[in-house]
């Protein structure tokens, strides 16, 4: 091997070691959001809009080539921690759909602490892990049909099956920073756009999805998975 053959190897290596080889744009598939984009992999909604340069409402198109990573020489994300998120608040008002404008409401202003419930009764068969890719949340089982209820008060920013791994799924945005997810429903009882109330019913527990009857639960801080029970009541 000469001499600049070497030279493209090492380079072509130091690339995929360093993450730039990653997927870094996406196609628009029919039924896609932002919202649902962006938890696909692991992505605030709202970096993905800037990184596009949509404006409001973020109408976004099936076929659409979508950018899902920070440009080169981007500055990096600071380091998430819990008590970071504890003190964290909305500041600005953000409304990221797939079609026409959604309204302004009360919830995509809210700037006070987000009261928490469970999202449904059964046992707690896992637990978040960020060791693991497939414990970004915890599993509940229950029997098939048991009520699925908004762990918060919140607007329905994704409802449908695009995400295969996660079965009927629901999306919640609470406020700009938070999201949570309700995986493997038999049924989906709200729509995108859709405000819920904390407690409500929102699903039944199903298995799509997965080999079990379950709800798979997962919070999301600015597009980071955190660990539902630092947010949960105690029982």
């Amino acid at each position: 091997m000469n001499c600049l053959l070497k030279t493209a190897f090492l380079a072509l290596l130091i690339f995929s070691i360093s993450g730039c080889g990653s997927l870094v744009h996406y196609k628009v598939q029919e039924g896609d959001t932002l919202y649902s984009i962006g938890w696909r992999y692991d992505q605030d909604a709202k970096k993905i809009a800037e990184w596009n340069q949509l404006r409001t409402p973020y109408v976004i198109h099936q076929g659409q080539m979508l950018r899902i990573a920070p440009p080169a020489g981007a500055p990096a994300e600071p380091l998430f921690t819990l008590s970071h998120t504890k003190k964290a608040s909305a500041q600005r008002t953000i409304q990221l759909a797939r079609s026409s404008p959604v309204p302004k409401s009360s919830v995509s202003q809210n700037t006070r602490p987000i009261s928490w419930h469970w999202p449904a009764e059964g046992k707690l068969i896992s637990t978040f892990s960020n060791r693991k890719i497939d414990r970004k949340g915890i599993n509940i089982s229950a029997s098939k049909g048991s009520a699925i209820k908004a762990a918060a008060l919140g607007k329905v920013v994704y409802s449908g099956s695009g995400l295969a791994s996660y079965g009927n799924l629901l999306i919640i945005k609470h406020n700009e920073s938070y999201l949570s997810a309700y995986a493997h429903n038999e049924q989906l009882l709200v729509k995108e756009g859709d405000s819920v109330s904390k407690g409500q019913r929102v699903a039944t527990m199903g298995a799509t999805g997965s080999d079990k009857v379950m709800l798979h639960f997962e919070v999301r801080y600015k597009g980071n998975p955190v660990d539902p029970l630092q947010y949960l009541p105690k029982r």
